[in-house]
C-alpha cells in the first residue's frame, strides 16, 4: 500500500475527520490516479485511508478513518447499504429521493438518484471512477433496482482529469420519468436534465412556499429563475391567482407550462417570459409592478472561492430589486447554492439589498436543502444550499 505523508502540523484536518488532503499539505508520497494510500502525519502516525488524486487540488480524498478497515468491494456495499437505510429512515414525500450525498455518505465524489425505477449517478472524482463499476453493481444491490444511468457530464470532473461521460452504466430504457412530489406531478430527463434531472434538494422548500403562498393570502406571485416550474406549481396549489414563471430557457418554460397542465391547473392563471431575470426585474420596477410573493432561486453564481465577491454583488442586486417589487407584507424566499457563499455571508447580503432598497424585513424560516441532502459535523462545506424566508414590513 502506497502512502501520503503530509507536513508537520496539517494532520489538524484530517483528524477532526474532514476528508480532504490538499496539495499543499503533502510532503511526499505519489500514486496512480484514484489509488488507495495510506495517509500519514509528518511522523508516520497513521490519519486515513484516502484515493490519490494526482491533478486535484484536493489531492486526496478520505474514505475511511479507521485504520484496521479495508477499502475493497465490501467497504462500498456496506457505505451504500447505510446511505440507502438511512434514507429509508426520512420517510421522502416522494418517489424521487437522494440515496448518496458525497463526503456525507462517506463516498466522497458520489451523487446518487432514485427516479421512481431508475437510479442516476455522479463519478465526481478519480476515486469513484476507478470503482465505478463495483459502486454500479453494490447500488442495484442495495434498491433492488436494474436500471442505472450515469450523468458523470460535471465540469469538476477536468479538474480530476476525467472525460465527461453520460449513458446507460446498467439495464436501459427511456430517460424520460414522470414523479411524484407532495400529491404534484413533475417530469424530467435524467438524460438531460439539470444536475441528475431536477432540482431534488428543493422539495422541502416548495412545500414550505405552498405553504406560506396559502397562509399570507399571496395572490400574485412572480418565480424567477423558475427552471421546469417547481416553485410554479407550489405557488398554485397554495392558492395564488396569478403566478409568472420567469427562465431564459424555452425548453424549461415548456415544460412549466406543461407542468401546469398535467397537474390540473388553469393554465390562465400562469405566464411564462423567456427573460433575463435582471432585466425582467428592472423592467417591472420601471412598469410600477408589484407582487405578493417572489422566488429567487438563481444557478451558482460563484464555482470558486475567487468569484465570491462577484457573486455577492450579483445575489446583492437580484434581491435589491426583488425586495422593492414585493408590496408591504409581501414574501421573498431567496436562495444561493453558491458554496462559497456561506450561510452567514449570504444573511449580510441580503441585508445590504434590503438596505439599498430601503426596506426592512423580517426572517420567518431559514431554508436549507432537504434531508436527503445530509451536511454533517465533519464536513460542514457540505451545506451548499442556503436561503431565507423574509416578510416585508409594511
Amino acid at each position: 500500500m502506497k502512502s501520503i505523508r503530509l507536513r508537520e502540523g496539517k494532520e489538524r484536518s484530517l483528524q477532526r475527520r474532514h476528508p480532504w488532503v490538499f496539495e499543499g499539505s503533502v510532503a511526499k508520497g505519489r500514486a496512480d490516479p484514484g489509488e488507495t494510500v495510506r495517509v500519514e502525519a509528518h511522523d508516520g502516525r497513521f490519519l486515513a485511508w484516502g484515493a490519490y488524486s494526482p491533478a486535484s487540488a484536493i489531492r486526496v480524498r478520505a474514505w475511511s478513518f479507521v485504520e484496521s478497515e479495508r477499502i475493497d468491494t465490501a467497504f462500498f456495499a456496506r457505505r451504500l447499504q447505510c446511505a440507502v437505510a438511512l434514507r429509508a429512515r426520512l420517510a421522502v414525500d416522494s418517489d424521487a429521493v437522494r440515496l448518496v450525498h458525497g463526503e456525507a455518505d462517506g463516498l466522497p465524489g458520489l451523487v446518487v438518484d432514485r427516479y421512481g425505477d431508475t437510479l442516476v449517478a455522479q463519478f465526481g472524482f478519480v476515486g469513484t471512477e476507478r470503482w465505478k463499476d463495483t459502486i454500479a453493481d453494490a447500488l442495484l444491490a442495495a434498491t433492488s433496482l436494474q436500471r442505472l444511468y450515469e450523468r458523470s457530464d460535471l465540469g469538476v470532473r477536468k479538474l480530476e482529469g476525467l472525460p465527461e461521460q453520460r449513458g446507460w452504466l446498467r439495464g436501459d430504457g427511456d430517460t424520460r420519468l414522470t414523479l411524484r412530489e407532495h400529491g404534484w406531478q413533475l417530469q424530467v430527463d435524467v438524460a438531460s436534465g439539470h444536475k441528475t434531472g431536477a432540482y431534488l434538494d428543493q422539495r422541502d422548500n416548495r412545500l414550505h412556499f405552498a405553504q406560506a403562498v396559502r397562509h399570507f393570502g399571496c395572490d400574485q406571485v412572480l418565480n424567477c429563475y423558475s427552471y421546469t416550474g417547481g416553485f410554479t406549481l407550489a405557488a398554485m396549489a397554495g392558492g395564488a391567482r396569478r403566478v409568472t414563471s420567469v427562465d431564459s430557457s424555452a425548453p424549461a418554460l415548456a415544460l412549466a407550462r406543461h407542468h401546469v397542465q398535467i397537474n390540473r391547473f388553469d393554465a390562465d392563471r400562469h405566464e411564462a417570459v423567456d427573460a433575463d431575470v435582471n432585466a425582467h426585474l428592472r423592467q417591472q420596477l420601471e412598469q410600477g409592478r408589484q407582487f405578493d410573493a417572489i422566488v429567487l432561486d438563481p444557478p451558482k453564481f460563484a464555482a470558486s472561492v475567487a468569484q465570491v465577491e462577484r457573486a455577492a454583488r450579483a445575489y446583492k442586486d437580484i434581491n435589491r430589486l426583488a425586495l422593492k417589487l414585493l408590496r408591504p407584507g409581501g414574501l421573498l424566499f431567496t436562495f444561493s447554492c453558491s458554496g462559497g457563499i456561506g450561510p452567514e455571508l449570504f444573511h449580510k447580503i441580503v441585508a445590504g439589498a434590503a438596505i439599498d432598497a430601503c426596506v426592512d424585513a423580517a426572517i420567518v424560516r431559514h431554508l436549507h436543502a432537504a434531508p436527503d441532502h445530509p451536511s454533517t459535523l465533519f464536513f460542514p462545506d457540505g451545506e451548499y444550499l442556503k436561503g431565507l424566508a423574509l416578510l416585508r414590513a409594511g
